[in-house]
């Protein structure tokens, strides 16, 4: 199996779930990346379970595979964007909840991926004190995980605690190299803070690349744009991908575009279809 080209329903924030799937299936994705918030699947919400049933039923019925991503801005706090997290002073748990519940949610949705981040650490918090707190607040959820044959692909976020692959690898070291730690690949993040090019990026760390989110950015920048605004290789990234036999998701995250999703939408497949064409050639 082939990479699959899928889409963020991050970048749908202002439809009705079955309608963001609907029309993403009209398009020709493959997949979805399902971010657990309060307008989709709302994690906290009551009748969790029949939400989730009715999902998985939209899910066979367009033929899409779905990764769960938890990056919500405002689900935990209304007041403080992506708080609490694993390295926040208090409210971990909080954190460790919405993770442990996500991978309830993908095993009811036949997903075996859970996307997740380590958050920003506060300031003056050394690193030693930031790692045991991710260390310790993580181990029991990957237990959780392990148990219900779910991975937890860990992103590295520009501005976060965790903001390189090698920090993912580090993580994964303190945790003893868990089989059910993984780690997302941001090819777009890849461009604003890596040393490497993102091609390099996927082939260095080949054994772990299990999710792929993927937009344009610029050096240095964090901010997501279509494609051909800024330096992503779209080609030579997804080359990457095939070369190291990933058949997983590729995930267009374009969080800021809710306003114009369907036409944004409909852009990058026809740019991604281009670039698969190119990097298979």
């Amino acid at each position: 199996m082939s990479l699959r080209l899928s889409y963020g329903t991050n970048g749908f924030t202002d439809h009705r779930l079955p309608e963001a799937l609907a029309i993403m299936a009209d398009l020709g994705y493959e997949g979805v990346a399902l971010t657990l918030d309060h307008q989709h699947l709302d994690p906290f919400a009551p009748d969790l379970a029949a939400r989730v049933s009715e999902t998985a039923a939209l899910l066979e019925r367009y033929g899409l595979a779905v990764a769960v991503e938890t990056g919500a801005r405002y689900v935990l706090d209304p007041w403080r964007k992506h708080e609490p997290t694993f390295v926040s002073e208090d409210g971990a748990e909080e954190r460790a909840r919405l993770i442990r519940t996500a991978v309830d949610v993908a095993g009811d949705l036949g997903a075996d991926i859970v996307h997740l981040w380590s958050g920003t650490l506060p300031p003056g918090t050394p690193d030693d004190v930031a790692w045991e707190r991710l260390v310790s607040g993580l181990a029991p959820v990957l237990e959780h995980a392990e148990r219900a044959g779910v991975r937890l692909a860990f992103e590295p976020e520009p501005g976060m605690f965790v903001s390189r692959l090698a920090g993912v690898r580090e993580l994964r070291s303190r945790l003893g190299d868990p089989a059910a730690l993984v780690a997302t690949v941001d090819v777009g993040h890849a461009v604003v803070n890596e040393e490497a090019s993102p091609q390099d990026c996927i082939r260095e760390n080949a054994e772990i690349v299990a999710h792929v989110q993927i937009e344009d950015m610029r050096r240095g920048v964090h901010e997501h744009l279509e494609f051909g605004e800024g330096e992503v290789d779209v080609p030579a990234s997804l080359r990457a991908l095939l070369d190291i036999g990933y058949d997983g998701l590729v995930s267009v995250e374009l969080t800021r575009h809710s306003h114009d999703a369907p036409a944004v939408a409909a852009r990058s497949l026809a740019v991604l279809r281009s670039a698969l064409d190119a990097a298979q050639a």
